[in-house]
């Protein structure tokens, strides 16, 4: 009865548990890169306060223009960079959360398989 109240809850509300927890670690990486928010915000300008204002000679636009220029080119190079990162990282977190499942799936079977292995007697080759 012991046994079979494990298994059920480890098939049952763990395995769900593991999936609730898979799904908020996801949520809370999707949440820190903010991909979409840097998406949209790919070509803004990147923390500049004051080249926005123009004076009256031709030099002086001619200057704020570049300096805008410039701060969009590096804004959305770091923001690129940051998306980049941000999918690899949410594909890693992906990938690891389906090995946890699926070695979760995996653990209460491995007694059994070490037992049949015992029994048969198999040998590993590193240890012939």
């Amino acid at each position: 009865m012991f046994l079979v109240g494990i298994l059920s809850w480890w098939y049952g509300k763990g395995w769900l548990g593991r999936i609730d927890m898979m799904k908020r670690r996801f949520t809370v990486l999707v949440d820190l890169f903010s991909v979409s928010l840097l998406l949209r915000t790919l070509f803004a300008p990147f923390r500049q306060i004051s080249a926005g204002s123009t004076g009256v000679s031709l030099k002086e636009k001619i200057q704020a223009f570049f300096d805008r220029l410039i701060s969009r080119c590096v804004g959305f190079t770091v923001r690129l960079f940051m998306i980049l990162f941000g999918l690899v990282a949410m594909l890693a977190q992906l990938v690891f959360g389906f090995v946890v499942l699926l070695a979760w799936l995996i653990i209460p079977m491995l007694p059994i398989i070490g037992l049949v292995m015992m029994v048969i007697g198999w040998v590993p080759q590193w240890m012939a």
